[in-house]
């Protein structure tokens, strides 16, 4: 898509939605049952293929189930390419190709609850975007900063989301 496209594509979103700022709040959601023994969780995947999510190997898993904190990633880098891609775009940044990587730590004593000291989570998560570019290093920094500041993922991870238990109905 050129940045003509993009423009042409979003400006009419963009009008509506300074005018009527209610109609740029998008609901989205994700859903997952307890469809499968052990511990595990399946999560409704796009398009209708699910995904069983487990325990990492380090916290007791077998390596068989996927793991939430890969899935985590996944949503990030493919947030952090659609924005990479449309920041580039609206940039007028020719790139003819990229591999978008992230990666991170966690510690299990966290989620084991051997350490309340040790975090629960992925940290110093770093994402990396090789592209082919003719873009000097000032546009990549722009672009960088932009991905950063628009991917959807990126932005959610800070803020902690609140959790509520409830009993089903019988």
């Amino acid at each position: 898509m050129e940045q003509a496209e993009l423009r042409a594509l979003q400006a009419p979103l963009k009008d509506r939605y300074r005018n009527d700022p209610d109609a740029a709040i998008a609901t989205v959601r994700a859903q997952a049952t307890f469809a499968d023994p052990g511990i595990t969780a399946t999560v409704e995947g796009w398009g209708g293929r699910p995904v069983r999510t487990g325990l990492h190997p380090s916290t007791g898993g077998d390596g068989s189930d996927a793991c939430s904190a890969d899935l985590l990633l996944q949503a990030l880098v493919g947030c952090a390419g659609v924005t990479l891609r449309s920041v580039a775009t609206a940039m007028g940044l020719e790139i003819r190709s990229a591999e978008i990587r992230a990666e991170g730590v966690f510690d299990a004593r966290g989620t084991l609850g051997i350490s309340r000291d040790v975090p629960v989570g992925v940290l110093d998560v770093v994402v990396t975007a090789v592209v082919d570019t003719d873009a000097d290093d000032a546009a990549l920094a722009r672009l960088a900063s932009g991905t950063e500041r628009f991917c959807v993922v990126a932005q959610s991870l800070a803020e902690t989301p609140e959790f509520v238990v409830v009993r089903a109905a019988r």
